[in-house]
């Protein structure tokens, strides 16, 4: 499984910079992930929905660190990428 395709939609939020979809072998599609300010650093949070008792529950993760680690570094790049392109601008 390969990541295809990253887009980036950046948002004026305070914690969250940015939602990014991602696309796995040019096939599959997952929205919605969260690019989050964390006390130290930026991480990516799975899209969730809310449940009936307050808490929140993610829609799709990845099962193994490895594949959670591959997403969220590409996610990460992807974001810090169009960042500083925007700078530049």
């Amino acid at each position: 499984m390969e990541i295809t395709d990253v887009k980036i939609f950046a948002v004026h939020e305070q914690r969250v910079k940015a939602y990014a979809s991602v696309v796995f072998d040019d096939c599959f599609i997952v929205r919605d992930l969260k690019i989050i300010q964390g006390d130290t650093k930026l991480f990516v949070a799975m899209p969730s929905k809310k449940m009936k008792d307050g808490s929140y529950r993610d829609t799709v993760h990845p099962l193994n660190n490895e594949t959670r680690y591959k997403i969220e570094t590409k996610v990460l790049e992807t974001f810090e990428k169009e960042h500083n392109k925007k700078k530049l601008e």
